[in-house]
């Protein structure tokens, strides 16, 4: 058996500045984000009773094709590694369809980890962020690069998206380490490519310019959180469809119950889960940390 975990990730400035159309228009997008102590995991067992590829989610589908497989992840890693009849099953920490943590990455990194494990293929954590694009890609044409890479590398870092090659650059903020991470769910599961299909891209580089002020002040923690607090208003302004009446009213109810220093909704917005930093015990939140290893395949 094989089996594969990759962290979920949150972003805390500079998403959407990550999407194709934006570095197109400017030859380069760049995000500050960390994966969390929160997995998806795969594994992988093959199928010796059957001829039949099996693939176990929300639903478990059995079938005598790759190419019939209705698990978009599970078909497009299948047929690129040209694996012979297995059962892959899906599992998450925490229900994450719509989340806004990138579950869909996650989930990919982790199946081809997985894959890589299982066909003897050695490949660095870029080399599976990379393939994950293109994989994703064939399902999902808005998918921008902070995800798999977000996902798939360890720790706090800067990414920087240039038109034919990411750069990494590892950080370390000690201000993170003075205050209390949490996920608090708002209740809502969003498309993110509706809302991603709504974005006015012209409205996200000033994003681009608060990620190197953000990079530049991480040890501050007054500018921190002022520069991530500003992200994220900005953020609101590049779709209609980021906020809503009832997250609106969730927002102001958190700000005006505890003292928190900074919030914003993860992903695209729309839904999913607010990320939050704050001293206090918040008891609608699940305290997350940093993930410095990224996505790990054990064969068992």
């Amino acid at each position: 058996m094989i089996v594969s975990k990759c962290p979920l990730r949150v972003s805390l400035v500079g998403g959407s500045t990550d999407l194709q159309e934006f570095i197109d228009k400017h030859g380069i997008g760049s995000v500050i984000s960390f994966p969390t102590n929160l997995y998806t995991y795969i594994t992988i067992n093959k199928n010796i009773s059957s001829d039949n590829w099996i693939v176990n989610y929300s639903k478990s589908e059995r079938v005598n094709s790759p190419d019939k497989i209705e698990n978009d992840i599970a078909r497009e890693v299948i047929k690129y590694f040209n694996l012979p009849p297995i059962a892959m099953t899906f599992n998450c920490d925490i229900p994450s369809s719509g989340s806004g943590l990138a579950s869909s990455s996650s989930y990919l990194i982790s199946a081809i980890s997985a894959a890589c494990k299982f066909k003897n293929i050695n490949y660095s954590q870029a080399d599976i962020a990379k393939l994950a694009i293109q994989l994703e890609r064939k399902f999902n044409q808005l998918t921008g690069y902070q995800d798999t890479y977000g996902c798939a590398l360890g720790g706090l870092k800067q990414l920087i998206f240039y038109p034919d090659y990411v750069l990494q650059k590892n950080i370390s903020s000690k201000v993170l380490n003075n205050y209390k991470i949490y996920l608090i769910p708002t209740g809502i599961s969003r498309s993110s490519t509706k809302i991603l299909s709504s974005l006015d891209i012209s409205k996200s580089f000033p994003l681009l310019q608060l990620v190197d002020e953000f990079h530049d002040n991480i040890n501050n923690e007054k500018q921190f959180f002022e520069i991530f607090n500003k992200a994220w208003n900005r953020k609101k302004l590049t779709s209609n469809l980021i906020m809503n009446d009832e997250i609106f009213k969730l927002e102001k109810k958190l700000l005006s119950t505890y003292n928190i220093k900074g919030i914003k909704l993860c992903g695209a917005g729309g839904g999913g889960y607010f990320l939050v930093f704050s001293k206090d015990n918040i008891k609608e939140g699940k305290l997350i940390s940093i993930d410095n290893k990224g996505v790990q395949t054990w064969k068992i």
